[in-house]
Parts: structure tokens; C-alpha cells; sequence
């Protein structure tokens, strides 16, 4: 699995786990595909600083998901449902 689209829906399980700050560095990097200079820059930090948090929150959402495995039993249920009635899946999906 691609290593950023991973990450991205780690994220989307555990995001809120985390320091607005990190929150805040992750979501550059990963959905505004900002540079770690871009980033520091505009944080007014150093570039390893960036980094350094990055590198945490993506640690941290893998210890999560290896502990909580919301993420996987989310795409377990999710292939259950395929073959549930349509209006069932649709009111289970917006529950997950």
C-alpha cells in the first residue's frame, strides 16, 4: 500500500490523538504536499524540527493501529457489507 495513502487513513482513525501542532505539520506535508522547508518556514521553525514531528506522528498512528486496529476492522467490515442489503450497508457505512 502506497506509504502516504496509509498514512492518510491512519490519520483519518487517530488524527485527533495529536498536538495541533503535529496535526498541523502532518496535514501540510501530507495533504498540502508542502516541503519540510515550506513547512518550517512558514512555522517559523528549523527544518529538523518539522521532520522530527512528522517522524512522531507516524510512529505513533502505526503503535495505534498495530494496538487498536480501527483502521483494519474498519476494511473487514467494510467488505462484510458487500454482500448486505443496500440499505443496511448505507446506514453501517455512515456509522464507520
Amino acid at each position: 500500500m502506497d506509504r502516504k495513502f496509509y498514512y492518510n487513513q491512519l490519520y483519518d482513525y487517530y488524527g485527533t490523538l495529536f498536538t495541533e501542532k503535529q496535526r498541523a505539520y502532518f496535514e501540510d506535508y501530507y495533504f498540502r504536499d508542502l516541503s519540510l522547508g515550506e513547512i518550517a518556514e512558514n512555522n517559523d521553525v528549523s527544518r529538523n524540527a518539522v521532520h522530527g514531528q512528522i517522524k512522531i506522528v507516524e510512529e505513533k498512528l502505526e503503535y495505534y493501529e498495530e494496538h487498536l486496529k480501527l483502521c483494519e476492522k474498519a476494511e473487514k467490515i467494510r467488505h462484510l457489507l458487500s454482500s448486505v442489503d443496500e440499505d443496511v450497508r448505507e446506514k453501517i457505512e455512515d456509522l464507520l
